[in-house]
């Protein structure tokens, strides 16, 4: 496998997040897409209601308007201005949206132990069973 997911996609997220979010609590997001250009974007939660879009949304429209394939994806967060910034594993929301572009699609993933730290997996070893794969023939067509 290729490794497409690097430090210089975690430290386009972790600025984003410094800048955007500075001394607060925050959730920044990037993306690789198969040219290698980034996409970034920051999680909205609204004042009122419960209409709350996690940070790799944006990115996630970005690539669909531009007709991209996203190869990666990184989230970082932390919950004060003094906390440790913290690698996300995409929600199952996120995993849903990020299948469009495979199984392949590389994400950040916490270390055992500590968040601060990242690995690389791919979607299919964050999540081997995922439901569509219930339709698919032995061979990988649907």
């Amino acid at each position: 496998m290729a490794v497409n997911l690097d430090q210089a996609l975690v430290d386009v997220a972790i600025d984003l997040l410094e800048k955007r979010f500075p001394g607060e609590e925050g959730i920044a997001a990037a993306m690789y897409t198969n040219d290698k250009e980034i996409l970034t974007s920051v999680f909205f939660e609204p004042e009122w209601g419960s209409g709350m879009l996690c940070a790799e949304t944006g990115a996630i429209c970005e690539a669909e308007k531009l007709s991209k394939r996203i190869v990666a994806s990184v989230c970082v967060s932390r919950q004060t201005g003094s906390s440790p910034i913290l690698i996300l594993t995409p929600c199952g929301i996120c995993q849903e949206r990020l299948f469009h572009w495979g199984q392949d699609v590389e994400v950040a993933v916490p270390t055992i132990g500590d968040g601060t730290k990242w690995d690389v997996k791919t979607l299919k070893e964050v999540q081997p069973y995922y439901w569509v794969n219930a339709f698919k023939q032995p061979d990988g067509r649907k």
